[in-house]
């Protein structure tokens, strides 16, 4: 069976816009793919996880301290969608040798330890997974020449090689609660891994969904 690896921003996940009724179809759609594929889903922390580290940031915590914060708040988000899709039982990985080795025809986890994003997290759980295909679900459609929540004019670029976001923004962690459409450590496990790798946005489920089945989507597919 195939294998597809989601990394779904916590800001596509418990955006302004989410309530109930997207978080049901968000399941209902993960649960029609699993009929397919075996899907792995890392759950970010978004602007909760950003909130909570800001202030401990204020506090004078240390990075690891605020990254560890913002990595409990993924774990809480997993927690939810696991609940919803796989029942309380479910407990969340805590490593990606853990999700791995899990049966489930869905297995759904948060962050890791200090220093990792979620989409570094996703990228080396694809890359431990040999997946098929890579998803980052963030909150914009694709990947731009700048930022399209700044920008009015910023264009979306259809496809990108990884050498030329490498080159843009690095192979090197930053700070805890950095909002990044990919960070530089999972461009590197990109890289390496020669990841087949789109970027969606995970709000527009129709594109979510085309982009899960490999078709024609409003997205960035980057080029290895």
């Amino acid at each position: 069976m195939k294998k597809i690896v989601i990394s779904i921003g916590g800001s596509v996940f418990l955006s302004k816009e989410a309530d109930a009724n997207f978080l049901k179809n968000l399941a209902n759609l993960f649960r029609k793919k699993s009929e397919i594929f075996k899907i792995f889903i890392i759950v970010g922390g978004g602007s909760v996880a950003r909130k909570y580290i800001n202030i401990g940031r204020e506090l004078d915590f240390d990075e690891q301290s605020l990254d560890q914060i913002g990595i409990d708040i993924t774990r809480i988000n997993a927690k939810l969608l696991s609940t919803l899709l796989l029942g309380e039982d479910y407990t969340i990985p805590q490593t990606t040798d853990d999700a791995k080795n899990r049966d489930n025809p869905i297995v759904i986890m948060g962050g890791t330890t200090p220093g990792h994003s979620t989409d570094n997290v996703g990228a080396e759980l694809a890359d431990k997974t040999n997946a098929d295909l890579f998803v980052i679900a963030t909150n914009v459609n694709g990947i731009f020449n700048k930022d399209p929540n700044k920008y009015q004019d910023a264009n979306q670029i259809p496809e990108i090689h990884i050498d030329s976001l490498i080159q843009q923004y690095g192979t090197k962690w930053e700070t805890a609660g950095k909002n990044m459409v990919i960070d530089g450590p999972a461009l590197q496990i990109i890289k390496n891994a020669g990841l087949t790798t789109y970027v969606v946005n995970g709000k527009r489920l129709d594109q979510l969904e085309k982009a899960l089945s490999n078709q024609p989507f409003d997205g960035t597919k980057i080029l290895i």
